[in-house]
């Protein structure tokens, strides 16, 4: 009891009671006084002093404990020469429990003697909050705006708000070199005027992103495919504009064929290299020194369309003039296919009106034979790239003619010609020769985007059919909308179609945590430079949001349809920007409308699109010319045997949830068959198949399916048996590094990883299924460390590189922290796990080193599904911040 209560005993009893008093004199005293009487209120002040004590106790605890709680500010931040505040959750944990636990005191009816204390201390608490908070979002901006004014072009480019953050980043670098030498987080809360000074900061670093947003958007208006890009990435290309050289690796980024330029001494562009090795002239030179880099960047973009149509004319004229074998060597890829059509139609329609369509499949049937013996023979890897695509054109080209000539067609407007992608060169509204694609009564413009050397997709019906509708929609101003389920080709052939009429397509896998804000963007960029964007698996789109996206496409398809021709365009405000709108542009969504987490689109935004359904494809045509295009003799054979396959499988063995026959697993065997067959050129095309199926289906069945499918084969491939394949030095080296780790060398254990290898050298995606403890870690160690034992730096040619394995569990944190996400307050991007370490395995592209990203956890739908478009054919991943990180 203090002093105070002492007092109030003695006022009750009338006399002086202290505590100094004698045992005896003590109980005189209260036998003297009646004490009895007054027991009840005497145990009610004991039981008061207790509490107040408490109260007094656990103010004078919280104050001591802020003498162990510092700042750690022991190492400067990477190479600033300053340093920022590290420990600050902890401080942030100690103030939240201080702030609840004094709160509580004030409103305790014992606090009376200490009430003036308990205000004092809970206002000094809550000054610090807000102080620390202020301080965390001035570092959180200070961080994200120093490298970009650490660059002297920016700085040049910036030079108000430049001069501002010249300003803040004075302020910053004293106060943390005062926090550096006294780390003591109480004391360095409290200084005077700090919270001030960090809220007036504060309001000059939001001028400054103000201002650097504003710059962006300038930048983005002057070279519109600047929009498809993140603002990092952006940002980091606008920082190197004295040097056009370090822009070069972001060049595939804004033309996604392109790898790079060639540059004189001067900094004057020749040349554009497409990723296959590829070299297209520029018609006019791009002279880059002392210009902006969006400026030059335009510039390229004119000249790469420029010089694709030169070749293209080059190509249409010369086709006549030598045999066509020869031709095939000495043009580009694109010029092969779209020349060729060109004349394929200009030839058909011909046979058309003489009747000799019958006569004209003949010739087509020798032209395709004569490109079949053409790539089986000694030709270069990107000649051979070409004519497999041309192979997968003229098969098509070949079956439409045998149809016509079956159905005795004579009309050149007949619905059976039109209805095909027909192609044109021929003058157009501008009085200049240009290509021109048809089908049924639509007509488009041929978008010279420089398009590499990349394969085609196998035209089947289906294809035609949904290649009827998109171009359908996109003359009745419509969006086209593909729907069906997961391998049916909804984003490959929306992909395919861009490419026939040599559009830019920007393919994006949509997430749940994508605004309109971010959508927005995507729109000012294709509705600016007349791209087309496919948004894969658009419904995953929170249906709020899919909302505000319908007003922005009726906004836009609006503005499209007051135009009458391919080469007007309109000014227009979009989402408070004046933008230049070109009517080729459209969007396509493909969506899975069976899947969980899937939203039902609304009524409005529904009328904006052509729908389209998807169905399953026919596997065995799709086999058959993709044989023929590897150069198979036997491709109709082949793939209907591929094809029984598959079905027998589906039939007879079990059903695991990772057994696949659909589009993919199909897909993998044909790619294994063509890496096959040039490996091993001496083998029959029986035993390529039987190893390829082999290769791609034994690993993922299990014990008890293996010998139904090895009587499948045996069925199917009689007296056809699998060559015996000597894995030579990865046997020898598998064996070694597992004694090396003290595991056993069992011939199960070295089968295993001889699988996962082979399923490397034909997939980018794939799984190791099995129970705890099954070997799956060890399994694919093990390779690492054999692969990497087995570099050899002179053979350019070898599956042996150094390897690199990168692991986290994706379940361990939230989406967020696993792809990244927009602080909602602020918008400021924080990165996330699986992108970082993506990012970093396909940054260097001259680096041979493999990378291995292993998602070790359990999968669901939740993250898996943001990974769509990095496990197709489009190898990308898509973040919210329109950052699209590809795998080359």
């Amino acid at each position: 009891m203090a002093e105070r209560h002492w007092q109030q005993v003695s006022n009750l009893v009338g006399s002086e009671v202290n505590p100094t008093m004698e045992a005896a004199e003590c109980q005189q005293l209260c036998l003297g006084l009646g004490m009895v009487e007054h027991a009840a209120a005497v145990a009610d002040i004991g039981d008061r002093a207790g509490k107040e004590q408490n109260i007094e106790n656990q103010l004078k605890s919280m104050q001591a404990a802020w003498d162990k709680v510092f700042f750690d500010c022991s190492e400067p931040y990477r190479t600033t020469g300053t340093y920022i505040l590290k420990g600050a959750d902890e401080v942030m944990a100690v103030l939240d429990e201080q702030i609840v636990v004094t709160q509580a005191m004030q409103f305790s009816p014992f606090n009376k003697p200490f009430k003036e204390d308990i205000d004092e201390w809970n206002d000094k608490l809550m000054y610090v909050s807000e102080c620390l908070d202020q301080w965390l979002k001035v570092q959180r901006a200070w961080m994200y705006l120093q490298p970009i004014f650490d660059s002297p072009d920016i700085m040049k480019q910036l030079p108000t708000e430049g001069k501002k953050f010249k300003v803040v980043d004075g302020k910053w670098r004293q106060t943390m070199s005062r926090v550096h030498s006294n780390g003591h987080a109480l004391t360095q809360c409290t200084q005077e005027g700090l919270l001030t000074q960090w809220q007036t900061v504060n309001r000059d670093l939001d001028i400054v992103q103000k201002g650097l947003d504003d710059y962006l958007a300038t930048k983005c208006a002057a070279f519109a495919r600047f929009y498809f890009l993140s603002n990092d990435e952006l940002l980091e290309i606008l920082s190197q504009t004295k040097d056009p050289l370090r822009v070069q690796p972001f060049l595939s980024k804004v033309f996604e064929a392109m790898k790079k330029l060639t540059f004189t001494d001067q900094l004057v562009a020749t040349q554009m290299h497409s990723k296959e090795g590829e070299i297209i002239d520029f018609v006019n030179p791009v002279v880059t020194k002392d210009k902006n880099v969006e400026t030059w960047m335009t510039e390229v973009e004119n000249e790469m369309i420029a010089g694709v149509r030169n070749v293209c004319r080059i190509g249409v004229e010369t086709y006549p003039e030598m045999p066509r074998t020869e031709w095939v060597l000495q043009n580009p890829g694109q010029v092969c296919l779209n020349s060729s059509q060109v004349h394929w139609t200009a030839e058909v329609e011909e046979a058309i009106k003489g009747g000799k369509t019958a006569e004209y499949f003949t010739q087509l049937s020798e032209q395709l034979l004569d490109l079949v013996r053409l790539v089986r023979g000694d030709i270069t890897k990107l000649q051979r790239m070409s004519i497999g695509a041309l192979v997968v054109i003229d098969v098509h080209a070949k079956d439409t003619v045998e149809k016509l000539a079956k159905e005795k067609i004579d009309d050149c407007m007949s619905f059976e010609w039109i209805s095909q992608l027909r192609y044109y060169w021929e003058m157009d509204d501008r009085n200049s020769e240009n290509m021109w694609v048809r089908m049924v009564q639509t007509p488009f413009p041929y978008g010279y985007e420089y398009l590499g050397n990349s394969f085609r997709l196998v035209i089947t019906p289906l294809t035609d059919m949904c290649y009827m509708t998109l171009m359908g929609a996109q003359s009745l101003n419509l969006g086209g909308a593909p729907a069906g389920p997961a391998g049916t080709g909804k984003t490959e052939t929306t992909k395919d179609l861009a490419k026939a009429l040599a559009k830019q397509c920007v393919v994006f896998n949509c997430s749940p945590e994508m605004d309109y804000l971010m959508v927005g963007k995507f729109f000012k960029g294709l509705a600016s430079s007349g791209a087309w964007c496919c948004f894969d698996e658009f419904n995953r789109i929170y249906i709020e949001v899919l909302s505000v996206i319908a007003q922005q496409l009726l906004q836009l398809f609006s503005a499209k349809r007051e135009l009458t021709s391919y080469n007007d365009s309109v000014e227009l405000e979009f989402d408070s920007t004046l933008i230049m709108m070109r009517p080729t542009f459209n969007v396509f969504i493909t969506m899975n409308p069976g899947y969980a987490g899937r939203s039902e689109l609304p009524d409005n935004l529904a009328a904006l699109f052509r729908p389209m359904a998807m169905m399953v494809p026919d596997y065995a045509m799709i086999g058959e010319i993709s044989f023929y295009a590897f150069g198979f003799e036997k491709g109709r054979h082949l793939a209907k045997k591929m094809v029984t396959t598959f079905q027998l499988c589906s039939e007879q063995l079990s059903a695991q949830s990772h057994y696949d026959y659909g589009m993919r697993a199909v897909k993998t065997v044909i790619e294994a068959a063509g890496l096959n067959k040039r490996k091993y050129p001496d083998q029959s095309e029986g035993q390529i198949l039987l190893r390829a199926l082999q290769d791609v289906n034994v690993p993922k069945f299990l014990k008890d399916d293996l010998p139904l499918f090895y009587n499948i084969i045996s069925d199917l491939f009689p007296g056809v048996e699998k060559p015996a394949i000597d894995y030579g030095k990865l046997d020898e080296m598998a064996r070694e590094k597992s004694k090396v780790t003290n595991l056993q060398p069992t011939d199960y254990f070295i089968k295993k990883q001889f699988e996962l290898f082979d399923m490397i050298q034909v997939r980018h995606g794939m799984m190791l299924v099995g129970p705890t403890g099954g070997g799956k870690t060890c399994c694919y160690r093990t390779l690492q460390a054999a692969c990497t034992a087995l570099v050899d730096p002179k053979d350019g040619e070898s599956p042996f590189q150094k390897t690199h394995v990168h692991v986290l569990n994706p379940k361990a944190i939230t989406q967020n922290q696993l792809y990244g996400a927009f602080d909602e307050v602020t918008r400021e991007w924080s990165d996330g796990v699986a992108a970082e370490l993506i990012r970093n395995a396909t940054r260097d592209n001259h680096n041979p080193d493999h990378h291995w990203v292993m998602f070790d956890g359990p999968v669901d739908a939740l993250w898996i599904e943001s990974m769509n478009t990095v496990l197709d054919d489009n190898k990308k991943l898509c973040l919210v911040s329109g950052e699209i990180i590809a795998r080359d």
